[in-house]
């Protein structure tokens, strides 16, 4: 940073260590970069919890970006606005102008523009000979586009949680149902046992929910719900179990088979051929021989167990995040800080690179839903990866996830044909 490009604040506003600081990330913009303002205002009013401002705020940066000519902010003298607080008034509603004043700095103390004042706290430009503007006082829009790599990733990260939570309410509810379901046939099938003890477990946990829980607490409640629902279906097995041997018992004594179709002593009523051969012993007595039942375990976003039977999904283990990485590297860019270093990384930069490729939040929900959270995110990195040959990213991704519900799609092909695609790879891909 060229300190002669260092500016104060005009009359009794104090210089901070902020500003110095808003002014040094400002300095360091690549020439080459540009962005749209009106996809960076969006991403800062996704990312306004992490960035620290509030609504109001971002009605008077919205205000202060439509003074700006052009769409794309690019690097140059020409990023400093200097509406009259009249105008900006007008473009925000009619605004009072002290609670203008506030919320500009809020602005600039969230870091997200800079003060350029003039000598007499005007704002104002001067133009040259040939009618542009060479020197402007008023607000720089520089940390903006300075930021906007952060400010996309802050984003990312607010839309990531809000799906995490989004899908943990979706297995709550699903849940709840359940268990009051299987409690009332509990009680309904088996009174004498304790399945008031249970439904008051059940109220319990329930009742704890705060209005709005938080993704730290519904997991909380899930796990609670899912010991639960594990001891509910644990003794409607029992009780399916008890009810099978009595009905066995009854029936392991020899019996005569008739050859008249319509007697009632040929198989044991609704019975199917499959099962009847595998009841017929050398005695000629009747053996019921019962399958295992075989449980299936979800993870949720944490790893943990997920106490609900969900749709399937597929699973990226054959494939570890080292090879998606290798398979689709220009992925590694959008990531926190400019790399990825875990799953949640990956699906934090696949939630970037779905609004710059202009997928739907729609489109990214179902196929998260469909394909699973890790798998989206590889499927965004290969789209990302072949960008430059897919025309509608948004419609190949819906195709994807519509193939995926008949089972005609899988991630692995697409990650090793694109293994393939790189001279450095051709022996992992083998």
């Amino acid at each position: 940073m060229e300190r002669g490009n260092v500016t104060t604040p005009f009359g009794r506003r104090a210089m901070t260590l902020g500003m110095f600081t808003s002014q040094v990330v400002a300095s360091e913009i690549d020439s080459h970069q540009s962005i749209d303002k009106w996809k960076l205002f969006r991403t800062v009013c996704e990312a306004k919890a992490t960035v620290g401002v509030s609504d109001r705020a971002l009605a008077v940066l919205n205000a202060l970006l439509s003074f700006y000519p052009k769409v794309e902010l690019t690097c140059g003298k020409g990023l400093v606005v200097f509406p009259s607080n009249n105008q900006l008034a007008l473009r925000t509603h009619g605004m009072a102008g002290t609670t203008l004043r506030r919320h500009l700095a809020a602005l600039v103390d969230a870091g997200l523009i800079l003060r350029k004042d003039s000598p007499n706290g005007k704002r104002y430009a001067r133009r040259d000979t040939k009618g542009s503007i060479g020197d402007a006082f008023g607000f720089d829009l520089s940390p903006l586009l300075a930021r906007a790599r952060e400010l996309q990733t802050a984003a990312a990260e607010v839309a990531l949680a809000r799906q995490e939570t989004q899908l943990a309410r979706e297995r709550l509810s699903l849940c709840r149902r359940d268990l009051s379901k299987l409690i009332e046939v509990l009680r309904e099938t088996d009174p004498a046992s304790d399945w008031n003890g249970l439904q008051q477990r059940y109220l319990l946990a329930v009742d704890n929910l705060s209005r709005k829980p938080a993704l730290a607490e519904i997991e909380h409640t899930l796990g609670q719900l899912g010991i639960l629902r594990a001891e509910v279906l644990n003794q409607l097995e029992q009780l399916i179990n008890l009810r099978k041997l009595a009905t066995n018992g009854s029936q392991n004594g020899c019996h005569i088979q008739s050859s008249q179709p319509d007697s009632s002593t040929e198989s044991e009523q609704g019975l199917g051929n499959e099962t009847q051969a595998g009841l017929r012993s050398n005695s000629g007595a009747s053996v019921l021989v019962e399958e295992p039942p075989v449980e299936t375990v979800t993870t949720n976003f944490a790893g943990r167990p997920d106490p609900l039977p969900t749709e399937p999904r597929q699973s990226t283990q054959a494939f570890p995040l080292s090879t998606v990485l290798k398979a689709c590297p220009d992925i590694i860019d959008y990531g926190p800080g400019g790399e990825i270093r875990s799953w949640r990384d990956l699906m934090t930069a696949a939630v970037v690179v779905r609004s710059m490729l202009n997928v739907s939040q729609g489109a990214h929900d179902e196929a998260c839903r469909v394909l699973g959270p890790e798998t989206a995110a590889a499927v965004l990195a290969c789209i990302l990866q072949r960008s430059a040959h897919i025309t509608s990213a948004g419609g190949y991704l819906r195709d994807l996830t519509r193939r995926s519900l008949r089972k005609e799609f899988a991630v692995g092909p697409m990650i090793m044909a694109l293994l393939r695609s790189h001279p450095g790879n051709v022996s992992l891909a083998n």
